[in-house]
């Protein structure tokens, strides 16, 4: 039988969960994504305050095989008008395509994925986007991008002309419990709460200077978003001022939060860097942290009139 591709119905909601979950427990361990949180972010994406409301268009395509679904993807069309972000200016994306990997007892989903990235392209050609955008992120934690664990959906990307877009980030991860706790490295320095932009700010003080801060935002698993991720939160910003780096405040500060997140029960923390940047992996490496994925960003397409456009950088993770 052929494979069929049509819009995504109320009824394939379980089966594009448990696809979009197998994808997920790739790349993030113990983590795994409710019904009613995949049926949330095909109508909208309020963690996304600043680019989700320049959306003009959202559709949701599977592909179908004897009766299952193979494959899934969600595409975006973003309004051509000057309250939008200029690098997304009438500009299409596949805000994930995900496909099962070919087995024994399945040898063709493989073609499955192919067809519906297809049809992608075709949809994107109808809404007469000029510039085409690929990903694979989900909302859950540390997956978006697409992770070297998902090297079939990258395949199905570049067979139907997008390439990456040159940066490729870690997402690091660590077991809070497991975290160093040095002691203060110089004397009479201090931390101070306050909110932060990015979470819950733990500020470094020195004889009433600041000299560094950290933050922590933990609410990666509130409302309905996902329904079994443990205790996870993640470093929105760590910065220390350059006349006191190579002290030991980086070090200190993410064992103040390690603290701070121990009293809310966290037991995860993630953290990202480019992998460019070997000394800021190093400080992750040592105070704790491991590598949970590697993942490509920024996939553009060869196709249309603004195929060589830089691809934008999203304001979030």
């Amino acid at each position: 039988m052929p494979t069929q591709i049509r819009p995504f119905l109320r009824s394939d909601r379980e089966q594009v969960t448990s696809l979009v979950n197998a994808h997920v427990a790739a790349v993030v361990p113990g983590v795994s994504l409710s019904v009613q949180a995949l049926l949330s972010q095909l109508e909208r994406e309020p963690g996304e305050f600043i680019v989700d409301r320049w959306v003009r268009d959202r559709v949701t395509l599977v592909a179908e095989q004897r009766g299952r679904v193979v494959a899934a993807a969600h595409l975006l069309r973003y309004a051509d008008d000057e309250n939008t972000g200029a690098e997304y200016r009438n500009a299409g994306e596949i805000r994930w395509l995900l496909c099962w990997p070919d087995a024994p007892y399945w040898p063709d989903a493989a073609e499955a994925g192919q067809a519906l990235a297809v049809a992608c392209h075709a949809q994107l050609t109808r809404w007469g986007v000029t510039r085409r955008y690929a990903d694979g992120a989900l909302p859950v934690p540390g997956v978006y991008g697409v992770p070297e664990q998902w090297p079939h959906v990258r395949a199905i990307y570049e067979s139907i002309g997008f390439r990456a877009g040159g940066r490729t980030e870690i997402v690091l991860v660590a077991d809070v419990g497991r975290l160093r706790r040095p002691a203060a490295p110089v004397p009479g320095l201090v931390t101070r709460r306050t909110l932060g932009i990015n979470g819950t700010r733990l500020t470094a003080s020195l004889s009433s200077q600041d000299v560094g801060f950290i933050e922590v935002d933990t609410n990666l698993d509130s409302g309905p978003r996902v329904s079994r991720v443990g205790a996870w939160a993640d470093i929105g910003n760590l910065w220390i001022a350059p006349d006191h780096r190579g002290r030991g405040i980086g070090a200190w500060l993410v064992g103040q939060a390690a603290g701070w997140l121990d009293l809310g029960g966290a037991t995860r923390l993630l953290s990202y860097a480019d992998e460019d940047e070997k000394d800021f992996m190093a400080f992750h490496l040592a105070a704790g942290f491991t590598v949970l994925t590697r993942t490509t960003r920024q996939f553009v397409s060869d196709h249309g009139p603004d195929a060589a456009s830089r691809p934008p950088t999203r304001p979030d993770r």
